[in-house]
């Protein structure tokens, strides 16, 4: 499983934070990784309000704490942008970066290659995220001469058919007479799996090579991909600060309503962190969400469960954006609708007191090779 827990030490706390750690095997390459990061922290006009430390593992880098204090206070990355909008083609990669000097957990990476490497899986992971346009619906559809229904199914991957561009097919339809269709678990995990094999493109063919042939036996999906494809941050127990949000981070937000949460579909929502305060919408691309939009549609959806021609219990989607706007329109239920809905979920198979907000994140996994930790496991 890959899946990085955190010590003791790491816990997050709210008077500090512990940024990035990238590790340095001798002193001359933390050396070189370090003036390599700062290079990189000068083209991003970052360097004079970044602290950095070495130690015996590497080195560690992370916003002075006034920087802090002015920028995100409370581990409120959602300000970010606009601390730092420079309005040119650097947007992304500085708010990640600033994102991740924030963090309240170590973040640490086993090279600065592999770093600039999860940057750029970042930053693509939000490029397509805001390309994306899908149908919502969990009887799903793919462009068929990509994509074909295996005997249990699942969507594999025609043979000769190049993954990443069935994926951007499926995902980013241009002009096909109409979006395809998803769920809203399977949207996320074709949107990561692209910017992945993007980057494996670049840095790791054997990896791409891999993932294509995988894709053409047997989707990776659901569990088997969190575990095989993904790194998650914090922990139940350990959660990670609410507004803490990385661009390209995959966020789940919980639907903390029991009998709504039943209908298929309405477990929960997953979405892409695109930045600046905004979460992917892709079934109204031009709509992205914000943190007070979800949560407020997350919990309408106890209001509008109905009945299909079929007798089985389905959303009213109108009847979600109806009372969507009727809440935002009305200061005071907003406020008492995110004062129950932005606290931390309540564990798994609990209906309690909790709200939406997850307590982990999760991003890509290594993908250099000589770092490579994404692990697929034999169709």
């Amino acid at each position: 499983m890959i899946v990085r827990m955190m010590r003791a030490s790491d816990r997050p706390d709210p008077g500090s934070m512990s940024g990035l750690h990238i590790e340095g095997d001798t002193p001359h390459g933390t050396g070189r990784a370090l003036a390599r990061l700062r290079e990189r922290l000068r083209a991003l006009d970052l360097e004079p309000d970044v602290e950095t430390a070495t130690d015996g593992a590497g080195f560690t880098a992370r916003l002075t704490p006034q920087t802090a204090r002015a920028w995100a206070p409370g581990f409120d990355t959602t300000r970010l942008h606009a601390c730092l909008c420079h309005g040119d083609a650097l947007d992304a990669e500085r708010e990640i970066v600033a994102a991740l000097l924030l963090s309240p957990i170590p973040m640490a990476f086993p090279s600065v290659e592999e770093f600039e490497a999860q940057l750029r899986i970042r930053v693509d992971t939000v490029t397509a995220a805001r390309a994306t346009a899908l149908e919502f619906d969990c009887d799903e559809r793919r462009p068929d001469d990509c994509w074909r229904r295996d005997d249990d199914g699942r969507f594999v991957l025609r043979p000769g058919c190049p993954l990443i561009d069935a994926l951007r097919r499926a995902t980013q339809p241009g002009d096909a007479p109409r979006p395809y269709a998803f769920g809203c678990y399977r949207a996320t995990e074709y949107v990561m799996l692209l910017a992945i094999a993007t980057e494996a493109a670049r840095s790791h063919p054997a990896l791409l090579e891999r993932l294509q042939r995988r894709y053409e036996r047997r989707p990776i999906q659901s569990r088997e991909f969190h575990e095989s494809l993904l790194h998650e941050h914090g922990t139940s127990e350990t959660p990670l600060p609410p507004r803490w949000l990385v661009p390209g981070d995959r966020v789940w937000f919980r639907n903390p309503h029991e009998a709504s949460s039943d209908v298929e579909g309405y477990e929960g929502s997953w979405v892409i962190y695109k930045g600046g305060g905004r979460f992917g919408n892709f079934w109204q691309r031009g709509r992205p969400y914000t943190l007070t939009r979800k949560c407020i549609e997350v919990y309408h959806w106890r209001h509008a469960v109905v009945a299909d021609p079929r007798g089985r219990a389905r959303i009213d989607e109108d009847e979600v954006e109806r009372r969507v706007a009727a809440t935002l329109a009305d200061p005071d239920e907003t406020a008492a609708v995110l004062a129950r809905m932005q606290r931390l979920r309540d564990l798994r198979g609990v209906y309690a007191e909790g709200g939406c907000i997850d307590r982990t994140r999760e991003s890509a996994g290594w993908v250099l090779p000589e770092h490579c930790d994404i692990a697929l496991a034999d169709a």
